[in-house]
């Protein structure tokens, strides 16, 4: 008879599970805890809370082709309203640390390229229409495909680039880094600060964020990124009652005058599904243009976002495949339709996200926290907004340092991958687009595959969606050639 095994030679596995809620979102299953995962949802809140302060100023500032305007109050409550139903529905349904609102770029498409063509119905039309037809390539199963034919060194270089993207975007929503007026005097498109140099306190609260950020990683003290935003928080609370400042940006760090804030939901319901095909003076070809658009930008920033948030997070298995991916894809189609339907324009998934896994976010249980901030949001839209960019952008910089890790597991003595995966990396951060990064790491897949005699070892599904990106980029020729205004 055999000696029974020792139990510290028994293989050990996760701990169990807790209560009810630890089983249903697998939270002591995936190595986080509740404590991790409310850190998580916080942090993600207010890295991402600016969206109900920009996205009304985008499509608030906008008209459609008959003069009209959305309001800027209705917008802030369906822009909240939406981010808060779809981040908790990706939480239970998805179970992935992956919140949703009114997408940037895309608010800007609907505002400025399809509202000065027909209504603001007609134009949130669109919107839902484009949302139901990536629902109808989820049921078929095209999505999930198109991305389980990604290489995986091409998925990790998605990930390696929405880290430098991110941070990016973070020395830009500072003020650390902006635009050069104008460029054409200069071989320099951006430059440090506002002037070339960096002054002015919100500066400085963004220098001392980083500082700060950085500082408590190294350590790897728990809830750095989060004990980072709210300190620089009340700092800059500080200094704005001291000295006025009048240089923050969106939102200024000033303890509002109300706490409480009525809802105006009249914007909810107003959307014509197919009003956009007999506006006047539209073809069916610019329609169709214009959805292609709007499909094939949100179809990729999505799946960039999902392919770099769940790698970020340790949820990939061996073969580089997301967890409940079907689901996780079919919730964003829907927040495309809820944006629409809303008039907030298309939700979608939120890289900034990344904040609440570099919390050690793991599960769809952060999204509770996340979306209930976004429904007290509805609520108390004044307090909530009263974090400045400076004060949330350096935990962007910090999750860009994280994602950025990932460059190791890439291969780069072979070019057939290494290339493809530089200009993946590359063209995120220049362009300012997700979907513009992955198109170009794509085209480049293919034609180096090709010239190197191994086209049969491309996935067929990357030949179309290639093909559809030389559509994408040359979108401006093939509009002239159909004589497209």
């Amino acid at each position: 008879m055999s000696e029974p095994q020792k139990v510290a030679d028994r293989p050990s596995g996760p701990p169990p599970a807790t209560n009810s809620v630890d089983r249903f979102f697998r939270i002591s299953e995936r190595g986080s805890t509740f404590a991790r995962e409310i850190r998580g949802g916080l942090a993600t809140f207010f890295t991402m809370a600016y969206i109900l302060v920009l996205n009304p100023i985008i499509l608030g500032s906008a008209k459609d082709k008959f003069g009209d305007q959305l309001d800027a109050v209705q917008l802030t409550t369906a822009t909240a309203l939406v981010a808060a139903v779809m981040t908790i529905i990706m939480g239970v349904g998805g179970n992935l640390p992956l919140a949703l609102a009114a997408g940037l770029g895309l608010n800007a498409v609907v505002a400025f390229q399809i509202a000065p063509l027909m209504s603001w119905d007609d134009a949130m039309g669109l919107v839902v229409l484009e949302g139901l037809l990536i629902c109808v390539l989820v049921v078929t199963g095209l999505r999930e495909a198109v991305m389980h034919a990604i290489p995986q060194p091409l998925k990790q270089a998605i990930s390696v680039g929405i880290g430098l993207f991110i941070a990016f975007i973070g020395f830009v929503d500072a003020g650390f880094v902006s635009r050069i007026p104008d460029a054409a005097n200069t071989t320099v498109p951006v430059q440090l600060g506002g002037t070339g140099t960096l002054t002015g306190w919100p500066i400085l609260v963004f220098c001392l964020g980083v500082l700060l950020t950085i500082g408590l990683l190294a350590r790897k003290v728990k809830g750095a990124i989060l004990i980072s935003i709210v300190t620089m928080t009340v700092i800059a609370m500080i200094i704005n009652s001291v000295a006025d400042i009048k240089a923050w940006g969106l939102t200024t760090p000033a303890w509002p005058d109300k706490v409480v804030d009525t809802p105006d939901f009249g914007l909810i319901g107003h959307f014509s599904l197919f009003g956009a095909f007999d506006a006047p003076g539209v073809g069916v070809v610019t329609v169709v243009l214009l959805i292609f658009t709007l499909i094939l930008s949100d179809f990729f920033d999505t799946m960039g976002t999902v392919v770099g948030i769940s790698a970020e997070a340790g949820l990939l298995d061996e073969e580089g495949k997301v967890p409940n991916l079907g689901r996780v894809l079919l919730i964003d189609g829907a927040a495309a339709v809820a944006g629409g339907a809303a008039s907030s324009s298309s939700a979608t998934s939120y890289i900034e996200s990344a904040a609440g896994v570099g919390e050690g976010s793991r599960t769809g249980f952060s999204n509770l926290v996340t979306g209930g901030l976004f429904t007290l949001a509805l609520f108390l839209t004044p307090l909530l907004t009263i974090v400045p960019l400076q004060a949330a952008a350096p935990a962007l910089v910090a999750v860009g340092f994280l994602m950025m890790t990932q460059v190791k597991n890439i291969d780069w003595d072979r070019y057939e991958i290494a290339i493809p995966a530089f200009l993946t990396i590359a063209v995120m951060p220049f362009t300012y687009s997700i979907t513009n990064g992955i198109g170009a790491g794509f085209l480049a897949y293919v034609v180096i595959k090709t010239v190197l005699g191994k086209a049969r070892e491309i996935h067929w599904l990357l030949w179309a969606t290639s093909a559809l990106f030389v559509v994408y980029f040359a979108i401006s020729p093939i509009e002239q050639i159909l004589g497209v205004k």
